[in-house]
């Protein structure tokens, strides 16, 4: 398997034990794809979901402009849902799963087709 394969079977394990969630396979594979090499740098594989600033980059970087959503207050409030889906207290909460229940929250699948 390759690096790419074992991230995404780790972050699948994270959708199933930690979200209780059973991951679309195919879907999961093409947010992993899209997060590019951010998943393979330690420090921009997860999010932080303390710092304040990073979750607004994830609302302006992902959530506006990758998936063309409007800016709005619902916005922080689905960042703070999976957050909460995810567990406060796990430390490492991985970008590519974070996006994943985003786009799943939203309906926004189609935006990886």
């Amino acid at each position: 398997m390759s690096k790419r394969d074992d991230l995404i079977a780790k972050y699948a394990d994270d959708l199933k034990t930690k979200c209780k969630i059973n991951p679309d396979m195919a879907f999961l594979t093409k947010v992993t794809i899209g997060c590019g090499p951010a998943i393979y740098s330690a420090d921009s594989e997860t999010v932080s979901a303390s710092d304040k600033s990073e979750l607004e980059t994830v609302k302006s970087n992902f959530l506006v402009k990758k998936l063309g959503l409007a800016d709005s207050p619902a916005l922080m409030e689905a960042i703070n849902a999976v957050v909460d889906t995810y567990g406060r207290a796990e430390r490492n909460k991985y970008r590519a799963v974070v996006y994943y229940m985003l786009a799943k929250h939203f309906g926004k699948e189609a935006v990886y087709n």
